[in-house]
């Protein structure tokens, strides 16, 4: 019976890889609710795809195990040189005298459903945008001030969930009616101090949490237990418990998430020079130590990806775009255990590199340096254009110069948009379809801080842009969650 049993497992695990290779070779997305993984895939949904998809476990011309199956040795060094360090006090320094003006954070009441009329919603000045709610960060369940957002489409429910980083936490809140969002729970961060930077990402239901707290780690949690709360208020916000916890790290700056090789890459930690900390997250609950890439030091931010844009010598590598304090540099990470420098490249004006996102053909990028505009030449918030044609030679064709001044921060692309968040001036919407010529022209904007114009640290920390209804949210740190409505037609 052990045999017919052993047998008749292995056929059906055939049968599953037969079905998924061909669904695959057809170009139809597969979805598997049941099976996270099997021997031959794993399956998660995307900031791209709300439904699930397979995606190969193993690779042609890739390797998943690194050169040690823990952080030791080498991998413990920290970062030497990390321009960060001293932003961070700066920052620390001007939060402090706003805590101190009682002014972080600005306590204001909820509010829906308010339209962009004659350049206002209300109180906020904007432009084809309309402001579909505002969450306090009291109801988010906190006291302290938000910073990082991110999103989850449920691919069962098809329910969206804005994801709220605090200084003491984590806030989940469904805005699947987002003129009436529900928030689910709050999660307490594991760190031993109370801190601005956090950061998370999802792979197949399960977010990622890290941030600059001493001996937070990495939390893990399965974003499945708020389907029990869906439609169902509280008074007090729920407390919500971790899945799992990952410790070969300390604090981390960002995390950076591949859903398509189910890896992440913690970056700006006391490990691997403050470069790549790579980790298997194909169990998401059992994320596991691959290796380092710290060859260009410390890396604030990035984006992992499998190539497909024109440069055919890296087709179906998977590559990541640093974004490494005064460069942009690219790196080969398809092999775990010799990971490779494809470029670094410098730039004019250069005062902290910190963040870019692709264009969805891969054929250029925008960054942001977040110091330029209170150090550099202008106060105007400055986009820099980036080809990417040739990955071994990025080249920087033109920037956007916006109307106001404000220090730009966490931007994303989406379709022909790119979304900015920009401290002071909130979220700015770009075109990307003239960047070949160096122009990227403002669409919309939508400014959460009027009470600051200038190049101070205040107002939008980031935006989530991937939710298929078009609405976007938006972190303030000051005030909370914003749920926009972009009008671009």
């Amino acid at each position: 019976p052990r045999q017919r049993s052993s047998r008749s497992a292995r056929l059906k695990k055939m049968a599953l890889s037969i079905c998924i290779a061909t669904a695959l070779a057809l170009g139809a997305p597969a979805s598997f609710p049941r099976y996270p993984k099997n021997g031959t895939h794993h399956f998660t949904n995307t900031v791209r795809h709300v439904d699930r998809r397979a995606y190969p476990i193993d690779r042609v011309g890739h390797n998943r195990t690194g050169v040690s199956a823990h952080c030791v040795g080498d991998c413990l060094q920290a970062s030497k040189k990390s321009i960060m360090h001293q932003v961070m006090k700066e920052k620390m320094k001007a939060h402090n005298e706003c805590v101190m003006a009682s002014e972080c954070p600005i306590n204001k009441k909820f509010e829906s459903d308010t339209k962009c009329v004659d350049g206002m919603a209300g109180e906020y000045p904007c432009n084809n945008i309309d402001l579909l709610s505002f969450v306090p960060i009291a109801e988010l369940g906190s006291t302290y001030d938000a910073s990082d957002s991110w999103g989850w489409t449920d691919p069962e429910t098809k329910d969206e969930i804005a994801i709220v980083g605090m200084m003491d936490g984590t806030a989940f809140v469904q805005v699947t009616d987002a003129i009436n969002p529900i928030v689910l729970g709050f999660l307490p961060q594991t760190g031993g101090s109370t801190v601005i930077w956090t950061d998370m990402k999802v792979y197949a239901d399960h977010v990622f949490i890290i941030r600059e707290s001493s001996n937070h780690g990495m939390q893990v949690f399965d974003l499945t237990h708020l389907r029990a709360f869906y439609g169902k208020p509280e008074v007090h916000v729920r407390q919500l418990v971790q899945d799992s916890h990952y410790t070969e790290v300390t604090s981390s700056h960002n995390v950076v998430i591949n859903e398509e090789t189910a890896f992440a890459y913690l970056v700006g930690t006391k490990t691997c020079r403050g470069g790549l900390h790579v980790v298997d997250i194909s169990t998401p609950k059992v994320p596991k130590f691959v290796g380092c890439f710290d060859e260009d030091g410390y890396t604030h931010d990035a984006e992992c990806v499998i190539y497909s844009g024109p440069d055919t010598k890296y087709t179906g590598k998977e590559i990541c775009f640093n974004y490494n304090e005064d460069t942009l540099t690219i790196v080969d990470v398809s092999d775990k255990s010799n990971m490779k420098m494809v470029a670094r490249m410098e730039y004019d004006n250069s005062y902290y590199t910190h963040q870019g996102w692709l264009t969805e053909d891969q054929t250029h990028l925008m960054l942001n340096d977040e110091l330029d505009e209170q150090r550099g030449p202008t106060k105007n918030t400055r986009t820099l254009l980036w080809s990417i044609e040739e990955l071994d030679r990025p080249v920087l064709i033109g920037s956007h110069y916006a109307d106001v001044e404000s220090i730009d921060h966490n931007l994303y692309i989406k379709g022909d948009y790119g979304y900015l968040a920009n401290y002071c001036s909130g979220l700015r919407i770009l075109t990307t379809t003239e960047m070949a010529d160096g122009k990227a022209p403002e669409k919309a904007f939508f400014d959460v801080a009027p009470y600051c114009d200038t190049t101070d640290f205040k107002g939008a920390w980031s935006n989530y842009p991937y939710f298929k209804s078009g609405n976007v949210v938006v972190s303030s740190i000051e005030l909370g969650l914003f749920m926009l409505k972009p009008n671009l037609e």
